[in-house]
């Protein structure tokens, strides 16, 4: 069984699926891919996200405003922390700093990561983190603003190996999505090599990033095996024992039974 960590099933284009969201899902399931988690990524979708999600026991989701968002509806803690109330919310995000996308004057973007990690705190949930050209403020706002209280997840995660060994001191996962299939992704391999199991998850950030051999093309959960076998071959791992151990830590991350 798999847990594809994080994906975002309402931004998945259904034409290939007979514009049938059942048929995703059961295409998904099909592929062995038994728990979801849809990622909130502003507050003007989340009601419609979580609609959309509600009737499936196997699919839960976060609440958060992504970082690349500029012209986003900004959170407070108060209402991160009321939509964190809802069923089927889990975790807090997805948020944190992206230096590639955005540039010049960031302090909007730091503040808003602070509210995520005041209010996963706050609410008790975990943080789904998204990081990128971000290292050290991100490392420095976790740590200031006391992020090991709850914990979380690097996602979609392509930074080094001292990046990582430090967020997992801090108490996160390292998730890793189908990047790790990309030829030219031989630092994001040797990073993932050293995770150590118990701190690893996997994802497809679908539609995004679809591993290969469907690169290019639209990603769907269904395809977070082909992480997971990536995965267990660059660490000389079984495929059962890689998707057992990520699944675990994915339900123990989000509180599931």
């Amino acid at each position: 069984m798999f847990f594809d960590s994080h994906c975002h099933l309402d931004r998945i284009d259904l034409e290939d699926f007979d514009n049938d969201f059942d048929k995703l899902l059961q295409t998904i399931a099909e592929a062995d891919v038994t728990r979801l988690l849809c990622i909130g990524v502003d507050l003007e979708s989340f009601d419609t996200m979580q609609q959309l999600i509600q009737p499936y026991d196997q699919v839960f989701c976060s609440a958060g405003v992504h970082p690349d968002y500029v012209d986003a509806d900004e959170p407070s803690v108060e209402l991160l922390c009321e939509l964190a109330e809802r069923e089927k919310v889990v975790a807090i995000g997805e948020t944190g700093l992206d230096y590639f996308h955005q540039t010049g004057e960031l302090d909007w973007q730091r503040a808003r990561f602070i509210t995520h990690i005041e209010a996963a705190r706050s609410c008790g949930l975990p943080l789904i983190v998204h990081t990128r050209d971000a290292r050290e403020d991100t490392l420095e706002l976790l740590r200031r603003h006391k992020a090991d209280e709850v914990g979380g997840v690097l996602h979609c995660f392509t930074e080094d190996w001292e990046m990582a060994s430090a967020a997992i001191d801090l108490g996160f996962y390292i998730s890793i999505s189908g990047i790790v299939t990309f030829n030219q992704a031989q630092n994001v391999r040797d990073m993932a090599k050293r995770v150590p199991l118990e701190r690893l998850l996997i994802e497809t950030d679908s539609p995004w990033l679809s591993p290969a051999p469907y690169r290019g093309k639209t990603n769907h959960p269904g395809r977070v095996g082909l992480v997971a076998e990536k995965l267990a071959e660059i660490r000389g791992e079984s495929l059962q024992d890689l998707a057992s151990a990520t699944y675990s830590n994915a339900n123990r991350l989000f509180g599931l039974s």
